[in-house]
């Protein structure tokens, strides 16, 4: 079994059975499913983000192996990724609560509470209206430089996210939007992997999927070229260069991406 608890949890649930005192939280709940639940609850008016996960059974994993998709087992990827991130100097969630109980994976108990990044907005509520209301060329620039430097800090530490879209950089809007005090924060990785040394084919995908978010908020080619040049952190003549397929791909990946989207709307 594994445990941490900080306050106010470790206050909260002292001489209880934390796994079951999670259980019991209440609060808007923004996912129900029979193997996982996501509500935000609220402890001495901070308010935080909770994940329980319960075994998905030997068949669900199974499944996912079949299809080619590799199964959330448990909130053990969320604190793994969190503390290399942490480590890394990625601005993302603060876990204050973790525990895992169960070897058997089709059957392991676990959760992670995270505090709340407030207030804040995603940047893909920030940027949709962007074609239309264009925003100021600095501010542009300097979010597109922001989200390159932390996904390359992301991938260098060795986490890939699996969900990089822009609506899971959060903007704090508690300081000025203003290119020198702008703050962006990572969020959402109970599906994130952790390794030594991130693969091509993860860092391909989190790109693609980053690239394909962004698709429809009037991104120019200097703007992607910003991007490139933020994220290698190498002159960008060399980038293109070493990195013409991979360009290319992503190219391609995304505007299939985009078509299935239109396609199938949400079900994406």
């Amino acid at each position: 079994m594994k445990l941490m608890l900080a306050e106010p949890f470790k206050s909260l649930w002292a001489g209880r059975d934390a796994f079951a005192a999670v259980e019991e939280l209440k609060g808007q709940v923004y996912r129900e499913l029979e193997a996982r639940r996501t509500l935000r609850t609220e402890v001495d008016g901070r308010g935080y983000f909770v994940k329980i996960h319960r075994g998905i059974g030997w068949g669900e994993i199974a499944k996912n192996l079949v299809t080619a998709k590799l199964p959330v087992l448990g909130a053990g990827q969320e604190w793994r990724a969190l503390e290399r991130l942490h480590q890394a100097g990625v601005p993302t969630m603060t876990a204050v609560a973790y525990g895992e109980r169960g070897r058997n994976p089709a059957d392991q108990h676990s959760f992670i509470v995270t505090e709340e990044l407030a207030p804040t907005v995603s940047l893909e509520d920030f940027s949709f209206d962007w074609i239309k209301q264009p925003p100021a060329p600095a501010l542009k620039r300097a979010l597109i430089a922001e989200v390159a430097r932390m996904t390359g800090m992301m991938h260098r530490a060795g986490v890939n996210h699996r969900d990089c879209y822009i609506c899971h950089f959060l903007l704090h809007t508690d300081r000025p939007i203003t290119p020198g005090e702008l703050k962006l924060s990572l969020i959402d990785l109970h599906r994130a992997q952790t390794r030594p040394k991130i693969t091509l084919r993860w860092r391909n995908k989190d790109l693609a999927a980053l690239y394909f978010s962004a698709l429809d908020i009037g991104l120019t080619r200097r703007d992607k070229l910003r991007f490139l040049k933020g994220y290698f952190q190498q002159p960008l003549r060399r980038t293109l260069a070493e990195e013409a397929a991979l360009l290319s791909w992503l190219e391609g990946k995304a505007e299939k991406l985009y078509a299935r989207k239109q396609r199938y709307g949400d079900a994406l």
